[in-house]
């Protein structure tokens, strides 16, 4: 019990130190920040590389190959494909075999576009008319019943959503209605990134009101 607890102390004091650390830069640049950052850089990485091994590496080439050797399973050998095609990433580090890295990363980027762009569709795109249409078809179903802050809100919705797409629409010059339009949807823009820019710094805030709770009790035992 007593190594738990020593080890809980170390533990609690080297998330401090780290931490007044790493807080040290707001001050400037200095030596104990950067031993902060690297350190941090340093176990993602080997923690990301341990994670790759034994989840990625292992059960899907390591234990496949070796079960097919085993078994005499020659089917499964066709896994050295996609290993090989992994290998080549290695490419990159001989200069005159540099080129034979573009073929895993075209593989790589065709298939992740491939895998992307229907989600990015769906989720941006066919969501978002769903989304607008919606409550139109409710107002309409309830046969304008509702609220008149509900049917304010649908109608603003709606033309928040045709001013920013009349701002993106490059193909006719900005001037009268359009123009006028358009501007309306600078408007919206700046209220939907100044609402996202503060939802971030309310997160960072979080963050910050969380580590200094813990300096200030875990650490220092002040509250």
């Amino acid at each position: 019990m007593e190594w738990v607890e020593i080890m809980e102390t170390v533990g609690i004091w080297v998330a401090a130190l780290l931490t007044l650390c790493i807080y040290s830069f707001l001050y400037r640049d200095n030596p104990f920040y950067r031993f902060a950052e690297h350190l941090f850089v340093g176990i993602s990485v080997g923690y990301f590389t341990v994670l790759t091994i034994h989840q990625g590496l292992i059960p899907f080439a390591w234990d496949p190959l070796a079960a097919a050797f085993k078994e005499k399973e020659w089917v499964g050998l066709v896994r050295f494909i996609p290993i090989g095609i992994g290998l080549l990433f290695f490419a990159r580090l001989a200069p005159t075999h540099a080129w034979l890295i573009r073929y895993p990363i075209a593989i790589l980027i065709g298939v992740g576009s491939g895998l992307a762009i229907p989600n990015v569709m769906r989720a941006d795109i066919f969501r978002q008319i769903h989304g607008t249409l919606t409550p139109f078809a409710e107002l309409h179903a309830s046969g304008w019943a509702l609220g008149p802050f509900q049917i304010f809100g649908i109608i603003l919705m709606l033309v928040g959503v045709i001013s920013t797409l009349t701002y993106f629409f490059f193909s006719v010059e900005h001037r009268g209605v359009v123009g006028g339009v358009s501007k309306v949807g600078i408007v919206f823009l700046m209220i939907g990134f100044g609402s996202a820019f503060g939802n971030t710094v309310m997160g960072r805030v979080s963050l910050l009101i969380q580590r200094v709770d813990f300096l200030l009790a875990d650490w220092l035992h002040l509250i």
